[in-house]
């Protein structure tokens, strides 16, 4: 069986892509990469991603949400709304990308968590899985999700890098967690927590353009990048690659009923 892989979590839609889309596209098919899935951020970038989705359909597919760091005082209801609407008339296989960002700005906090607690609730409704960014503030996440006490909600810790305290909470609460480049950086400490968890809590991303892995570290990230991630994560966990296709794949599948 050959490998297949699926990029989880990529802004091939971003910018940085407007150039050389088509040859990205291509680098990443030819690297058994068969299906991208596209977080929203805002309306700002909505377009664009669904630009992606009519032009490859089956290889793309758009998530939609509002992502912490455009919940702005001014925006954030306008912005809600406009992911409410979305998501009630249009298909999108996940609510995302969501979470609470307080690397950038502590100021939005209590914004940011009323932005969340809304997105959560209609996941729930919905019975959508979520893709979750946590920038400094993933025990802040888990605790609110753990407040709400939602029934069928689930998803994915994107761009996972926290600890094994952090990781085991995660895995309680029934959602996986992403593992992208940063697992293949050198002084991340990712791989030692990473050696616990079982491969079945686990999805691959790129979070293209960013956070590209060895040795393209400092450079554009893209989706074709994914096998990279796959290896490191084969030679953590002491087996094949082809291993961490399969699992990986399924369970990505499973979280997004693709």
């Amino acid at each position: 069986m050959g490998l297949n892989f699926i990029d989880t979590h990529s802004h091939l839609y971003a910018a940085e892509f407007d150039t050389d889309i088509e040859a990205a596209v291509e680098r990443c098919l030819s690297s058994n990469v068969y299906k991208v899935l596209l977080p929203g951020i805002d309306q700002s970038s909505f377009k664009a991603m669904n630009k992606l989705t009519d032009r490859w359909p089956g290889i793309f597919h758009a998530m939609m949400g509002l992502h912490p760091c455009s919940v702005q005082p001014e925006t954030y209801q306008a912005e809600l709304s406009f992911v409410q609407k979305e998501l009630q008339e249009n298909d999108y296989l996940a609510i995302g990308e969501i979470g609470m960002d307080l690397y950038w700005d502590k100021s939005t906090y209590d914004i940011q968590k009323e932005a969340l607690q809304t997105q959560l609730t209609w996941a729930s409704e919905m019975k959508l899985p979520v893709a979750i960014h946590s920038r400094n503030a993933t025990q802040e996440v888990i605790d609110i999700i753990r407040e709400l006490q939602l029934d069928n909600l689930t998803g994915v810790f994107h761009c996972f890098g926290d600890g094994l305290k952090e990781a085991k909470q995660i895995i309680e609460l029934g959602f996986m967690m992403g593992i992208g480049g940063v697992l293949t950086f050198k002084n991340s400490g990712l791989d030692k927590v990473i050696a616990e968890v079982d491969l079945k809590h686990l999805i691959l991303e790129t979070d293209s353009p960013y956070l590209a892995p060895i040795p393209y570290r400092g450079k554009r990230n893209e989706s074709s990048y994914i096998p990279l991630i796959a290896q490191k994560l084969a030679d953590v966990k002491q087996t094949s690659i082809e291993n961490v296709a399969e699992i990986t794949t399924r369970n990505a599948k499973e979280l997004f009923s693709i």
